[in-house]
């Protein structure tokens, strides 16, 4: 049985709804990159990285290639990139009043 496109996207966004997950896709935006630059770029332990990376990997977002000794991730839809921009444009503009943002995940940003 087809699953209604509304409960689609609300799946699709609570899979999107963990900042680490966020920060692996803005930085694979950027470009491809191997674990070991992931996680000195995400201020997380290597068992949740590697956790959210399977998330993603699940969820179709991310794949996964071995390179020499390193795993490489890349995304897997181009359109995850646009949907990062736009979601940043609707934020800056939102908090346009509020001091704006910053681009990286803290310790107090987890919590």
């Amino acid at each position: 049985m087809p699953v209604p496109l509304y409960q689609a996207k609300a799946q699709f966004f609570r899979t999107l709804g963990h900042p680490a997950r966020i920060r692996v896709l803005e930085l694979l935006a950027e470009r491809d990159r191997a674990v070991h630059e992931l996680r000195s770029a995400i201020d997380v332990e290597a068992p949740a990285l590697s956790h959210q990376l399977a998330v993603l990997r699940l969820a179709g977002l991310v794949t996964q290639r071995r390179e020499g000794g390193q795993v490489v991730y890349s995304l897997a839809l181009p359109a995850v990139r646009d949907l990062l921009a736009s979601a940043r444009a609707i934020l800056e503009t939102k908090a346009a009043d509020q001091g704006g943002f910053v681009d990286d995940i803290t310790p107090s940003a987890r919590a």
